[in-house]
């Protein structure tokens, strides 16, 4: 997420983000570090659906408007959900919604376990 965050806010490209986000002080073990990288390149890989699901599911809810953190913390769920069919979206969502506790305002916990729920249904096999 705070991958995400650094490109989002700071207007910059995924190689930027790379370039920089390790050498600024963040520390995790490689397997912590591999799986954060696997995250941001699903996410800004499928950029273009994962805020267009966002769109869909936060009625009446611009992405520019939402905060920074939630903003993001959407984009990294929804980039899981869609290129990692194997983790289950209850603990994409679960997930989620613990980063938000320590990175947001407690109420988002409800707008993004809400959006996320929405678009994990949406992405159901019907």
């Amino acid at each position: 997420m705070q991958m995400l965050f650094q490109a989002d806010m700071g207007r910059q490209t995924p190689d930027e983000v790379h370039a920089t986000f390790w050498r600024s002080g963040v520390e995790a073990e490689p397997a912590v570090r591999g799986f954060a990288e696997d995250l941001f390149r699903a996410a800004v890989a499928h950029r273009e659906q994962v805020d267009k699901l966002i769109v869909e599911h936060s009625r009446n809810w611009r992405l520019e408007r939402m905060s920074s953190v939630d903003r993001n913390l959407l984009r990294m769920a929804v980039g899981e959900m869609l290129a990692f069919k194997g983790t289950p979206f209850p603990i994409v969502i679960n997930e989620a919604l613990e980063i938000c506790r320590r990175y947001s305002a407690a109420e988002s916990i409800n707008f993004l376990n809400g959006v996320l729920d929405s678009i994990a249904r949406s992405l159901l096999p019907k």
